[in-house]
């Protein structure tokens, strides 16, 4: 069967300039200039002997019959895009960009790494930390993630720390982190040996006050409580801190007794520059988890990636 068919570009300037409702707006997506834009779509008209828009003074309405040909254009232009998809990305390749909490990648995901780019080569990884990718202590949900387009080259996925609730998006739960005193073993055995959680009454607590507002994040009160500890002024006793990792650097050197989450302490633990004296641990409703646009959910580099992250969440969650 042939076809008779407008040019292609004009098909894409009508459908941007008709969601944007803007000639300026529909050629910055584009990457054209505005008169770009016009021009295409006049011919488009000229080829169909209608307008699409009405052109008023300071904006741009649809005509009936722009309306009536949105739909399909809309339609048309998606299905192109999914069969270039399906051949473009038969390979699991390419370039993949990973957006994650800053202490999950710096202090779990990059030891991880070297694995997974052996094994993978082919994959050329971007690593990103976001503190965006934390949940509000209040937010029900997250929205936003959604609205990639399947038409862009970009690979972009999400390891967010939260409750799981992103609409539009393809979600897997990795782990949920339980959280523990660490310290040095210097203070196992020094002039105040740190023997049971009452002992801690002579040690400085160290407080990680960073990004407050946006987790619900464990306290030393809490810690003191499960632990029965009393006498102790946790909220104000101790060294307070504004990024996570100057308490864990504080606490290899010994200045004083942390709480941290045991995913992300488990080099230093595995080495020996910490140790975790007591069992008891508080959990908390959030955990990590990989989130996916729907757009990209079905592309190979996407599969491979997400196979070889929840095999190593699952390492985790088995501890």
């Amino acid at each position: 069967m042939t076809y008779r068919l407008p040019p292609l570009n004009a098909l894409r300037a009508f459908e941007a300039a008709a969601r944007h409702l803007s000639f300026k707006d529909a050629s910055a997506e584009l990457s054209v200039t505005p008169t770009a834009i016009s021009h295409q779509i006049r011919g488009l008209e000229e080829y169909l002997g209608f307008d699409l828009f009405h052109r008023l003074t300071r904006a741009l309405e649809l005509t009936r019959e722009g309306r009536a040909m949105l739909p399909k254009v809309r339609e048309g232009l998606e299905c192109f895009a999914t069969a270039i998809e399906s051949t473009r990305q038969h390979e699991a390749g390419g370039r993949l960009l990973v957006t994650s909490p800053p202490a999950l990648l710096t202090r779990w995901l990059i030891r991880h790494l070297p694995e997974f780019t052996a094994a993978h080569p082919e994959i050329q990884l971007h690593m990103a930390a976001s503190l965006e990718t934390i949940d509000a202590r209040d937010a029900s949900g997250v929205s936003g993630l959604a609205g990639i387009d399947v038409r862009d080259d970009e690979t972009e996925v999400f390891i967010r720390f939260g409750r799981g609730q992103y609409d539009g998006c393809r979600v897997d739960r990795l782990f949920a982190p339980a959280y523990t005193v660490v310290c040095s073993p210097r203070l196992l055995l020094g002039m105040r040996p740190l023997n049971v959680p009452g002992d801690l009454r002579r040690h400085n607590l160290l407080h990680d006050e960073s990004i407050m507002e946006l987790l619900d994040r464990p306290t030393w009160a809490e810690w003191l409580q499960l632990a029965g500890v009393t006498g102790i002024d946790a909220n104000n006793a101790g060294t307070h801190f504004s990024d996570p990792g100057l308490v864990l650097s504080a606490a290899v050197d010994g200045v004083g007794v942390a709480l941290a989450s045991k995913p992300l302490v488990e080099a230093e633990v595995a080495a020996g520059r910490l140790v975790m004296p007591f069992d008891i641990v508080i959990r908390r409703p959030q955990a990590y988890y990989l989130v996916v646009p729907e757009a990209v959910a079905d592309r190979p580099i996407v599969s491979v990636f997400r196979d070889w992250l929840r095999s190593e969440a699952a390492k985790v969650a088995e501890e």
